[in-house]
């Protein structure tokens, strides 16, 4: 990465296509799903995007996030159909023609003569890639994703089906990724607390978050703020050193438990992943 753009190393955006998540049809499931997944593998993750299914809205967000992040991840816009658009974006963003990826071809070829279907020119379509991509293979659906490099940026294409989505990211990016922050520890600890409104706790989270400045602290309500409140309290953690990651976060949970308790709150047992 050169050095004019290496502030944005470590920082990720997430692109999810379809005018179906706009109109609140489809929850946008793969967000959340990758935010954790990219958060785990030590990356911080500035945006969460949703576009319609437009040439132009997605090449101008891809435009955006290349001067700013150096992981893109795309979902959706991937299939046969006419409003399957997420590649052509890709290529307008980049300035690099479409181009049909014979190891692609093979993919979708592979995929629809399994099941005894002819190769139309729908389904050649999802094979056509930008210049210059690497094609990634789909583990249980017909359309391959794609791995592109430009401009000190990673451009990734999924699939929206979230069982193809996540199959995809886990068999053939997670470990891509993974490889581009070795060094790279993230923790994350929680514990329930019982009996103490988050408003209540909240200054004291505030300030402990002030004072922890590699640490993230949230709160999370999971009853009523007044009537037997529960709260999840969740800490995360990232250091090149696993220990020291873990023993910061035990630190900080250990601060968090002697102040809900003597706040009157009943503290649950500690669990870190």
């Amino acid at each position: 990465m050169t050095s004019a753009n290496a502030s944005k190393f470590g920082k990720a955006w997430i692109l999810t296509v379809g005018n179906e998540l706009l109109i609140g049809r489809v929850i946008n499931t793969n967000a959340s799903w990758l935010a954790k997944k990219l958060s785990f593998l030590g990356l911080t993750v500035q945006r969460i995007i949703a576009v319609p299914d437009t040439v132009d809205d997605i090449a101008e967000e891809l435009n955006r996030g290349i001067e700013r992040a150096h992981v893109i991840i795309t979902t959706g816009g991937l299939g046969p159909t006419y409003d399957d658009m997420t590649l052509e974006g890709v290529a307008k963003a980049v300035g690099r023609p479409l181009e049909v990826h014979e190891y692609a071809l093979e993919m979708v070829k592979q995929f629809y003569q399994a099941r005894g279907l002819e190769l139309t020119p729908e389904r050649v379509k999802m094979a056509r890639l930008p210049r210059g991509s690497i094609p990634l293979p789909n583990p249980v659906g017909a359309a391959p994703g794609m791995w592109l490099e430009y401009n000190d940026s990673i451009i990734i294409s999924l699939p929206g089906v979230p069982r193809e989505m996540e199959s995809m990211f886990e068999s053939h990016v997670e470990a891509r990724i993974r490889d581009l922050y070795p060094s790279i520890s993230v923790i994350e600890c929680g514990i329930l607390v019982k009996g103490v409104p988050e408003s209540t706790l909240a200054p004291d989270i505030n300030r402990l978050a002030r004072r922890y400045k590699n640490v993230y602290i949230k709160s999370h309500p999971k009853g009523h703020e007044t009537q037997k409140p529960i709260l999840e309290i969740k800490v995360m953690v990232s250091s090149s050193d696993r220990r020291k990651a873990l023993e910061e976060a035990g630190r900080v949970l250990g601060e968090v438990e002697s102040i809900a308790e003597s706040l009157g709150g009943e503290v649950g047992k500690k669990s870190c992943v």
